[in-house]
C-alpha cells in the first residue's frame, strides 16, 4: 500500500488533530465584509443565507436551507469547498461519495448539502447535534432567525458529553494548559509539548474559547480547520476560526447549550415529509436499529396526522445511504438524484475562503524532497494533504526525471526543516526526506 493510500484510509492527515485538541484547561464581531466568503448563486436569498450562516425561521418551520452544487476547477479540494460554503468534512464527503477528496477532476459536480432539518430540541441558545456534527444557534433577541455552523467533536474514547449545560466563561486569546494525558501522547510520538501554549499559530484552541459549565469542556476555535466535521478532539467542540469569532460575539455567559445525538431527523414542510439520515456515531452504533425504529415511529405519526402515504422502501434507502441530505419519503416523491440534479448551481469564487497556497520556490530557498511517485495523482494527493495540515506544510507536485515529486518548502531555516521532518515521520510515517534544490529534479 502506498503512503498516500495508507494515509487516506486511516485519515492520517488528521492524526495530529486528535492530539493537538486538548482543551481541558485555559486562562483568562463579525469579520470585516471583505474577509467573508463571497458566494454567488442563481438564487440571491440562498447566496445571502450561506454567506451569513443565517436563516429565517418561522414558529412551525422544521427545515432550513437548500441543496446547492458547484463545478470544480483544477486544484480544488473538497475540504476547501466545504469550508467556503459553511460545511464540514463529513457533510461534503457523505454527499459526494465517489469523488476524490483531494484531487476531484476539473468540471466535477460537487453537491453542497446546505439544507438541514432542525434537531428535536427547545429552540433556545445553542443546540449541538453530535450525529451530524452541526451547531444551531437560536438568538434570544431574534426569534425569527437561526444560525448554523459545522463543528468538530470528540473522538472515540473522548466523546463529547450530552445533556444541557451553558456557557460559563468566554476567553479571547486563550492559553492552553496541556493536560498530562496529551503530553504523554506527544512524548510517545517524539513531539514533546510545553506545559502551556500561549495564543498563536501553535495553539489548538485558536483565538476564542467558551468554557462550558461541564468541567473541562469548551467550544473553541482551532489551528487545524480542516478537521471540522470530524471526530478529532479530546471531547471539546471545535469551530472554524471565522465561525467561532462570530459566535464569541453573539453569545453571552449563561447562554444554554444543549448537546444531543439525533442521526435520523424528520420534518413536515410545504406539504411534504422529509427524512435526513446520518450514521450514528460509533458510541451509538449498537443502537442503530433502535434509533431507526424511533424515526419510523415518528414518520408513521406525521403521515397519519397529514393523511399521507410513506414509501417505506425509500425510507430504508435513505437510512442506508446516510448522506445527510433531507429527502422526501412520500409515495411518488422525488428521489435524492432528482434533488441533486436540480440543485442551484453556485458560482465558483476566484479563491476559496482560507484556501492554503504554497509559495513559489527557487534554488535559493530551503526545500525538501518528501516523496517520489510514478502516479501524478498520488503526488497531487499528498501535496494537497500537506498543504491542509495545521499549521500548513507548504508543498507542491514537481515533474522531473520521468517521475512526480512532492517538494515541501520554502522554510525559514534548518530548524524549521527538522521540525517538519519530524511531523512527516510522526503523522505520515514518511522517513528519508532530504534537503534539495528544485533544479536537481529536472
Amino acid at each position: 500500500m502506498s503512503i498516500v493510500s495508507k494515509s487516506l484510509s486511516l485519515l492520517i492527515l488528521f492524526s495530529t488533530l486528535s492530539l493537538l485538541t486538548g482543551c481541558q484547561t485555559l486562562t483568562g464581531l463579525f469579520p470585516a465584509d471583505d474577509e467573508q466568503p463571497v458566494v454567488e448563486a442563481s438564487k440571491p436569498q440562498l447566496q445571502t443565507d450561506i454567506a451569513k450562516h443565517e436563516f429565517d425561521l418561522s414558529a412551525d418551520q422544521e427545515m432550513i436551507g437548500e441543496v446547492g452544487a458547484i463545478e470544480t476547477r483544477e486544484n480544488d479540494t473538497l475540504s476547501d469547498i466545504a469550508r467556503h460554503f459553511g460545511l464540514g468534512y463529513n457533510d461534503i464527503s457523505n454527499a459526494n461519495v465517489g469523488l476524490s477528496a483531494w484531487t476531484p477532476k476539473a468540471g466535477s459536480r460537487v453537491i453542497l448539502p446546505l439544507q438541514f432539518i432542525l434537531p428535536d430540541a427547545p429552540r433556545k441558545g445553542i443546540v449541538l447535534n453530535l450525529a451530524n456534527m452541526r451547531m444551531f444557534y437560536y438568538p434570544a433577541k431574534q426569534r425569527d432567525k437561526v444560525f448554523t455552523y459545522p463543528v468538530g467533536i470528540g473522538r472515540d474514547g473522548w466523546n463529547t458529553p450530552m445533556g444541557l449545560t451553558s456557557v460559563a466563561v468566554k476567553t479571547a486569546n486563550p492559553t492552553w494548559h496541556v493536560p498530562p494525558s496529551i503530553q504523554r501522547e506527544h512524548e510517545e510520538k517524539g513531539q514533546p509539548l510545553p506545559s502551556a501554549v500561549r495564543a498563536g499559530p501553535d495553539n489548538p484552541l485558536g483565538l476564542f474559547a467558551m468554557r462550558l459549565a461541564i468541567p473541562s469542556y469548551l467550544i473553541h476555535g482551532t489551528n487545524k480547520p480542516y478537521g471540522i466535521g470530524m471526530q478529532v478532539s479530546h471531547g471539546c467542540v471545535q469551530m472554524y476560526p471565522e465561525d467561532i469569532e462570530v459566535m464569541f460575539k453573539k453569545t453571552s455567559v449563561g447562554t444554554p447549550v444543549r448537546i444531543v445525538h439525533q442521526p435520523y431527523l424528520t420534518a413536515w414542510q410545504d406539504g411534504m415529509l422529509y427524512l435526513e439520515a446520518n450514521n450514528p456515531l460509533e458510541n451509538w452504533s449498537a443502537n442503530k436499529s433502535k434509533l431507526k425504529a424511533q424515526a419510523v415511529k415518528e414518520l408513521r405519526k406525521i403521515s397519519k396526522q397529514h393523511k399521507v402515504s410513506v414509501d417505506w422502501d425509500k425510507v430504508d434507502r435513505v437510512v442506508e445511504r446516510a448522506d445527510g441530505i433531507p429527502t422526501p419519503v412520500l409515495v411518488s416523491s422525488p428521489d435524492v438524484t432528482e434533488i441533486t440534479k436540480t440543485a442551484a448551481l453556485l458560482a465558483h469564487p476566484d479563491k476559496f475562503y482560507g484556501q492554503p497556497v504554497a509559495d513559489m520556490l527557487d534554488d535559493s530557498d530551503l526545500a525538501m524532497l518528501v516523496a517520489t511517485y510514478n502516479s501524478e495523482t498520488e503526488a497531487e494527493q499528498l501535496a494537497a494533504m500537506l498543504n491542509h495540515q495545521g499549521p500548513q506544510i507548504p508543498a507542491r507536485k514537481v515533474d522531473g526525471n520521468n517521475a512526480y515529486h512532492v517538494v515541501a518548502g520554502p522554510f525559514k531555516n534548518k530548524k524549521e526543516v527538522k521540525a517538519v521532518a519530524n511531523r512527516l515521520h510522526a503523522d505520515f510515517e514518511i522517513d528519508g526526506v532530504k534537503q534539495i534544490k528544485v533544479s536537481e529534479l529536472n
